[in-house]
């Protein structure tokens, strides 16, 4: 059985009026809170291909509002990974090893970055924070447990919970 990835006529349809009477009033909302009209108008088109790429079965009440919520997560997504590349550069900057890699390894290295940190994504900060010392620093679960100030047991459990979420993110990334 084929799966198609467009949505169905009438959540086109849906997409498309949204589009059509709300894009402006978006595009509009977004230059206000950011001061620049070129990153609104991406993040604006963002908005929208996060709603074509989902299912919008129905027509919707607060349109506005809906679009408003979807777009202040783009924008989040947008600055975590601009935060995210500009801690890379700067890491690139301080080693030699990094500087003398090419520019396409450089990019893998930070598309690697970016899909661990999407990952880690939804992690409790202690949750994220212990599985990076195991697996980053190579501490046990005594040592993270004696630096996050909680229980062998808690750290079992966090670790328990980042290997699902990894588990679950390695699924998604292969269907």
């Amino acid at each position: 059985m084929r799966v198609s990835s467009t949505p169905p006529p009438s959540s086109r349809q849906t997409v498309d009026t949204l589009y059509r009477d709300h894009h402006a009033w978006l595009q509009g909302w977004l230059r206000r809170r950011l001061g620049d009209r070129e990153q609104a108008a991406d993040i604006s088109h963002d908005t929208f291909v996060r709603l074509i790429a989902g299912t919008l079965a129905q027509p919707l009440r607060e349109p506005r509002s809906f679009l408003a919520t979807v777009a202040k997560r783009v924008m989040v997504d947008h600055l975590r990974r601009r935060s995210l590349e500009q801690t890379y550069l700067e890491a690139v900057a301080r080693e030699p090893e990094l500087r003398a890699c090419s520019p396409e390894e450089r990019l893998l290295m930070l598309e690697a970055l970016l899909q661990f940190d999407a990952m880690l994504d939804g992690l409790g900060p202690k949750v994220r924070q212990a599985f990076l010392l195991a697996q980053l620093d190579g501490l046990g679960y005594a040592e993270i447990a004696r630096r996050l100030g909680v229980s062998v047991s808690s750290v079992t459990k966090y670790m328990a919970k980042a290997t699902e979420q990894c588990l679950l993110f390695a699924l998604d990334a292969q269907a």
